[in-house]
């Protein structure tokens, strides 16, 4: 199951932010569980750095999205998916957009996100931490 990592997800983990750590740790935990494939895009990764650099120095932050980088997969955009994305009349948040397409582009079943309600257009599966685990690794 392809699932997309939204940035406060990755946030939460880099920054170890309670009491939402405890499960976005184990969502990334599973990195290695062939039952899942984690994803999340460049521009996760970069509003996950920008908080992280906030909190610990350049070089820990780096260091920390490098660790990332090597256990989840990438999914970019494509052109067209940027265009679907300023086309949709539902979308009023275009990073949102963006990340959506991505998932959509990569096969994703989920988006994995602490902020649900930003997602109000999605047609796959929005889910937040808890839910996650309680859904899919708890059962």
């Amino acid at each position: 199951m392809n699932i997309f990592l939204d940035a406060n997800i990755l946030v939460s983990v880099l920054n170890k932010e309670y009491p939402i750590f405890t499960c976005s740790a184990r969502i990334l935990s599973q990195a290695g569980n062939k039952k899942f494939a984690l994803l999340t895009s460049p521009i996760c990764l970069a509003i996950a750095y920008y908080f992280a650099e906030k909190k610990h120095k350049s070089s820990v932050a780096k260091a920390k999205i490098k660790i990332l980088s090597e256990h989840i997969t990438i999914a970019s955009n494509s052109s067209a998916a940027v265009l679907k994305c300023l086309m949709n009349p539902s979308i009023h948040d275009f990073e949102d957009g963006l990340e959506y397409y991505a998932a959509l582009e990569n096969g994703c079943k989920c988006i994995i996100t602490e902020n649900k309600s930003n997602f109000y257009f999605s047609e796959i599966e929005v889910l937040n931490c808890e839910e996650f685990c309680e859904k899919y690794l708890f059962k």
